[in-house]
């Protein structure tokens, strides 16, 4: 089903109101892929954004998953406890700063993020795909419209 295109009045409080159901309802979706899984072994989605970001960031530190994933360090203690818990992160210390605690996905955890990804990659394919190619160009650029700068500057580390 194609969904109508945006009118020439796109600012307008309905078109925005659109826009901001769209954005909740999609990310809601698409988080939910993985909820059955995660649910299956006690785990829920701010352990699978950790693990997401320390896949994509071997060897981060605390302070950049803080940043990453805007999380007070409370929250961010708790979820890597349960993970670390789980045999599904490893932390070392820094190698110049020995009070640096870095963090990494074991063999285990990589295979679970894996499989996480893989539940996420396969829904946000298939949108992309129906949507085309210039539409997925214009949702990337919305969304970095809407990441805060100092987020945008922890995206340029990735590959």
């Amino acid at each position: 089903m194609a969904l109508p295109a945006a009118s020439a009045l796109f600012l307008r409080e309905a078109e925005l109101r659109r826009g901001i159901e769209l954005l909740a309802f999609g990310h809601g979706a698409l988080l939910r892929a993985g909820d059955a899984r995660l649910a299956a072994i006690g785990l829920g989605r701010a352990h699978q954004r950790a693990l997401y970001f320390i896949a994509r960031r071997p060897d981060a530190t605390i302070s950049a998953l803080l940043g990453l994933l805007s999380v007070t360090k409370q929250s961010l203690g708790r979820v890597l406890n349960d993970l670390a818990a789980r045999d599904l992160i490893e932390t070392r210390p820094g190698d110049q700063d020995r009070r640096q605690k870095l963090v990494r996905l074991t063999e285990k955890g990589r295979a679970l993020e894996a499989e996480l990804f893989e539940l996420l990659r396969a829904r946000l394919a298939a949108a992309y795909a129906e949507a085309g190619q210039g539409a997925v160009s214009g949702f990337w650029a919305v969304l970095e419209g809407l990441t805060p700068p100092e987020q945008k500057r922890l995206l340029g580390g990735f590959d």
